[in-house]
């Protein structure tokens, strides 16, 4: 098992920052690769960004490119998401998980924090 708890969400306004973490303990010796996603009310849950284990390869989706990084300190265990530039429809609950593929799609990942709310008012 691996346990996923995030941190860092609230209320911005627009163009401003926040940066979640995503500590992750349990079975992390298998080096799965982390994910973020996001889902707002009414929407289906969204791929944001992915980083692999070891921290030397991610990638973002297009509309965040640019405004958000993800990035892992090895030591720690934790996953961070800087999110800069901030627009009200950045606004929702997001969450990291683990999957054993590199993939976008929520249904591949088989372990999920519990979600921190990212409010951006405008």
């Amino acid at each position: 098992q691996v346990q996923l708890v995030e941190a860092g969400g609230g209320l911005v306004q627009t163009g401003g920052s926040l940066r979640l973490s995503c500590a992750a303990s349990g079975r992390t010796s298998i080096n799965l690769p982390i994910g973020w996603f996001r889902q707002a009310p009414g929407k289906e849950r969204e791929f944001v960004a992915q980083i692999s284990w070891s921290g030397t390869w991610k990638r973002h989706e297009n509309s965040v490119k640019g405004r958000f990084t993800v990035s892992k300190d090895n030591a720690k265990n934790t996953v961070y998401l800087q999110m800069n530039s901030l627009k009200p429809e950045d606004t929702a609950v997001y969450y990291c998980a683990a999957a054993e593929v590199y993939s976008i799609y929520p249904r591949d990942y088989a372990y999920w924090g519990q979600g921190t709310q990212v409010t951006v008012s405008s």
